[in-house]
């Protein structure tokens, strides 16, 4: 655009000398002589002077503030300059054109995981710049964005030096860059107990870069600002005495008035020295050196030129200061190598709040006041092409003419003088609006279950006033009007979700929430809405949609499932929530049913898209950094090949997170997670047996490496105290699970035995598990077991500890689930034989023990229970223990039940089975306990069979027949 130069006539030297002296005679006298107070007011002053004297004008601002907003607005009208110079983040300059694509507030992001530079621990990375329509920076983005010919240039600090100016002992770098997402310190009292909603956590913990941040940072200047002013918090002050006097007040007047107030909270602060003041003073070094450099390579006029920043930036003290000759630069350092990320994600009206340690409501009733002064016609505002509609419909901006450019007013002699001389006006009270208010309140009131009437609008409304003459306010502000209405309508109780002033801040504006449209959404988050567009839902909606799903009739959505399941596992919980179907190893649902929330969780699946170009990549990306961490464990590794094959079809990727856990797990030297690798390695084993006709290499591998690697900890494992008792049954699980298939691939089974004789327990949990581990490698009989727990229980010393061999032996039905009747004996033989005065005070702790150390084996216990015990009472009478000395007699016949089995007889086929194979006899006897030998032979009288022989027979009757008649089958020709 072709315009001619503006004139900017030449500032009257000593503009400021009559208010200078003045303040400095005040001050004086106040004091009662020259001191530092007078320096300061004086100083002030100066700031002001130097400030206004610069050629480049520039423009001071404050956070989301409609009264800069409004001045804004008028002076880019009037002034019309070719070159915006922003306060902002450098690199975030191409976003800006992406504004038209939302609907606002929304928030620029940078953001960085992969640091190069930076330490490990600070990743990730993230920045946000909110932008919200009632405000300075969106008006001079506006401007720029829809005029030809106009330059915005960004020249804050980029988001790597945000971070390089943090000290590097740092453990929270977001603590010391500026405001965070924290709590808020500008928030009433009773803020603090609110809970806090979704919507004020849009921005996560990501640091808040804006434009203006505006307030004392000397705690007792606020204090007594706030104290006098009669206000509760820094909002509600700045609104009354800064906010309100400003909005309609001339353009001198409005820059005057803001470098005054920068310039007096940057004098009054904390002593030099601390790293915030040196922070301020590098950023405005860094944004002066970049302006200069940019006029210096541009060549355009400087008074054609508009510098935007923040009012307490604008009184700087720095050298660099100016762009007068000869002023000097500052060196700025490079950027370090990390990657940046950039991008937009929703804000909010909270989230800026909670941001920027603003009080609740805040921006809410900032927006409501920049519609209010916009509707009655005093500014006409720049807006975005495309920006009303969501971002949808995307326009390119119209050419317009060039404009005349209008010569900036001359500057007033001092404007500061009037305005702080003369008391402020006084505007009357707004009746409509007010009643409005109270009328609308106690109906949203009502609604959310306050018992509310006409009476409480009255009284609102009087209570209102009143509280803004106590204030000394002729008007009621919204805050007046909020504290009414807690006074009179809330009472003593919260009958639903939302207190009164809740209510007030819906009922003001409400909660303004942006969304970024999808022309301005990463390529992954595009790729999300375009599959999963045959749903036919509104996924860009706020509200939650559900989604049916059924695979068999509809075997087009499969892909969608697939999508959601990888949404569900990458995404925070509740964002995409499957209702119905689940998804395991070798499983698919035929029907599903998800919640979907992707339109009111934006940010999460923008930043996604700064992983990966599609979800499966960000997975894939996940599960191979997860594999690969510093302190990954096999349970971790195993756990990722779980996900890779039920959510990427890669055999090779899964081959490969396999043949890392077998190296996690032969690089481990603590069992802490055998049980989670037992469990793991079990269900992709059967997953591999059921699916396919043979193992993975990297399944066989961690068979055979484990055996090995558990047989040599076994020792050690069960002698450590810092060792488990889980964990050490689960090795043992492991062990004698995977033995058949461990020796099949070459293991040696003596590696194991030896292991279990080398152990040598002294824990009674850990004791009871090696005795299962003997009697299951055959180093113990079961006789010998029983006897063993029989001497625990006749012994007073061993009493108070056998709940924890108890422990032990369940803990050991997870390597040897057949021991499950024999634990069924000894809990039995414990209840029966000891007394209630020893039983008692023994019960709980038993319970407990189980409790926590086997809760998930104690159902396999309470099954073989079900299966010992007689199920009715009838039958207890006359049931008998199968491990009873009597059980080897013949069983009477119970009622109902059918006659019992006839004794065998010394002759016959079954005795001869016996004499024929003697050897398998002897050893049936010897572990059922009968220790009786062969007897000489002769005639069945004689006794041609072993007295153990027949006491198996007598009490077994029907099994050995069925052998006899099994074998005589199979021997008879077909």
């Amino acid at each position: 655009m072709s315009t001619g130069a503006e004139v900017t006539p030449v500032r009257p030297a000593n503009t400021f000398a009559p208010l200078r002296e003045q303040l400095r005679s005040a001050a004086s006298e106040f004091a009662g002589g020259p001191d530092a107070l007078a320096d300061i007011l004086g100083g002030i002053v100066d700031d002001v002077d130097r400030a206004l004297g610069e050629e480049l004008e520039i423009f001071p601002v404050c956070h989301h503030s409609p009264a800069s907003a409004l001045a804004m607005a008028r002076r880019l009208r009037e002034k019309q300059p070719s070159v915006i110079y922003l306060e902002l983040c450098e690199d975030l300059r191409p976003l800006l054109e992406e504004l038209r694509n939302c609907r606002l507030p929304v928030a620029l992001q940078a953001f960085a995981s992969d640091l190069d530079g930076f330490p490990p621990a600070w990743a990730p990375l993230n920045i946000v710049a909110p932008i919200s329509e009632a405000s300075a920076e969106y008006q001079a983005i506006a401007y720029a964005l829809e005029t030809p010919g106009v330059e915005l240039v960004l020249v804050d600090r980029s988001a790597d030096h945000v971070f390089q100016w943090q000290p590097t002992e740092a453990s929270d770098p977001a603590a010391d860059a500026g405001p965070s997402s924290g709590g808020t310190d500008d928030s009433p009292d009773d803020a603090g107990a609110q809970p806090v909603e979704e919507e004020a956590a849009l921005h996560g913990e990501a640091v808040g870069i804006g434009i203006g941040d505006l307030r004392p940072r000397f705690a007792e200047l606020r204090a007594h600002l706030l104290h006098h002013g009669r206000v509760r918090h820094w909002s509600e002050w700045w609104d009354q005495y800064v906010e309100q006097p400003l909005a309609d007040a001339d353009y001198d007047t409005y820059r005057q008035v803001m470098v005054l107030v920068g310039s007096l909270f940057r004098r009054l602060r904390p002593p030099a020295g601390a790293g915030d003041d040196d922070r301020d003073e590098d950023r405005e070094r860094y944004m002066w050196t970049r302006m200069r450099q940019h006029l210096a390579a541009s060549g355009v006029d400087r008074s054609r030129c508009l510098y935007v920043c923040g009012a307490f930036h604008a009184a700087s003290p720095v050298a660099e200061f100016g762009t007068a000759p000869g002023t000097p630069d500052w060196e700025i350092s490079p950027r370090t190598g990390t990657r940046w990320l950039y991008g937009l994600i929703p804000s909010s009206h909270s989230a800026i709040e909670r941001q920027f340690d603003l009080a609740p409501g805040s921006v809410s009733i900032a927006q409501a006041g920049w519609a209010k002064a916009v509707g009655r016609g005093g500014v006409r505002p720049y807006r975005l092409t495309g920006e009303a509609a969501g971002g949808r419909k995307r326009s390119r901006p119209k050419k317009q003419p060039a404009p005349v450019p209008v010569p900036a007013p001359t500057p007033a002699a001092d404007r500061l003088t009037g305005f702080l001389s003369r008391p402020p006006v006084l505007n009357e009270v707004d009746e409509a609006e007010l009643l409005g208010w109270c009328v609308d309140i106690v109906r949203l009131a009502r609604r959310n279950g306050y018992l509310a009437s006409t009476a409480d609008a009255i009284a609102v409304f009087e209570t209102s006033i009143l509280l803004a003459g106590i204030r000394n306010r002729a008007r009621p502000t919204p805050y007046d009007f909020a504290d009414a209405a807690v006074t009179c309508i809330e009472k003593d109780v919260v009958p639903g979700r939302r207190d009164v002033r809740r209510l007030c801040d819906i009922l003001l504006g409400g909660d303004r929430i942006g969304q970024v449209g999808y022309d301005a959404l990463p390529p992954l988050a595009r790729d999300v809405f375009d599959r999963l567009a045959p749903l036919g839902l509104a996924l860009d909606a706020r509200t939650v949609q559900r989604a049916l799903l059924d695979l068999t009739a509809q075997p087009e959505l499969v892909p969608c499932s697939d999508l959601l399941w990888v949404l569900h596992r990458l995404l925070p919980d509740g964002i995409v929530r499957p209702i119905m179907g689940e998804r395991r190893l070798g499983e698919r649902s035929i029907q599903e049913s998800w919640d979907l929330g992707l339109g009111r969780h934006q940010r999460a699946v923008i930043e996604l898209g700064y992983q990966g170009i599609t979800v499966e990549q960000v997975l894939e990306k996940r599960l191979r950094q997860a594999v690969w961490a510093p302190d990954a464990t096999a349970a971790v590794a195993l756990a990722a090949v779980e996900d890779a094959i039920k959510f990427l079809p890669s055999r090779r990727f899964v081959d490969e997170l396999g043949g890392r856990a077998v190296e996690l797990l032969s690089a481990e030297r603590t069992v802490d997670d055998a049980p989670e690798v037992l469990r793991r390695i079990r269900r992709l084993l059967t997953h591999y047996r059921n699916s396919e006709p043979e193992l993975p290499a990297w399944c066989e591998s961690f068979v055979t490496t484990g055996y090995a690697h558990y047989c040599t900890l076994l020792p050690t494992a069960f002698v450590e105290e810092e060792t488990g008792v889980r964990q050490v049954a689960a090795m043992l699980g492991f062990l004698f699970s995977m033995e058949s298939l461990a020796l099949s691939l070459g293991c040696d089974r003596a590696q194991l035995e030896l292991a279990v004789r080398q152990s040598h327990p002294e824990d009674p949990a850990k004791v009871a598990l090696l005795w299962a581990a003997q009697s299951h490698l055959g180093l113990l009989a079961l006789a010998q077991l029983r006897a063993r727990c029989a001497e625990l229980l006749t012994n007073p010393l061993v009493l108070p500890a056998f709940p924890q061999y108890l422990s032990g032996f369940v803990q050991a039905l997870e390597a040897v689930p057949s021991l499950a009747p024999f634990v069924v004996e000894v809990i039995s033989e414990a209840f029966a034989r000891l007394p209630d005065p020893v039983l008692l005070p023994w019960l709980p702790k038993l319970i407990t023990t189980l409790r926590a150390q086997a809760p998930d084996l104690v159902p396999l216990l309470v099954r073989e229970a079900g299966r010992t015990f007689p199920a009715g009472l009838a039958a207890l009478d006359s049931w008998t223990p199968p491990w009873s000395a009597d059980a080897s007699a013949p069983v009477p016949a119970v009622p109902g039940t059918g006659p019992a089995d006839p004794p065998v007889s010394s002759s016959g086929p079954v005795a001869g089975l016996l004499r024929e194979y003697p050897v398998g006899c002897d050893a049936v006897a010897e572990l059922l306990g009968c220790d009786s030998g062969w007897q000489p032979a002769g005639p069945p009288a004689a006794g041609n069979r072993s007295a153990g022989a027949a006491s198996l027979l007598g009490a077994h009757p029907t099994t050995a027949s069925a052998v006899v008649d099994l074998l005589a089958g199979t021997a008879r020709p077909g």
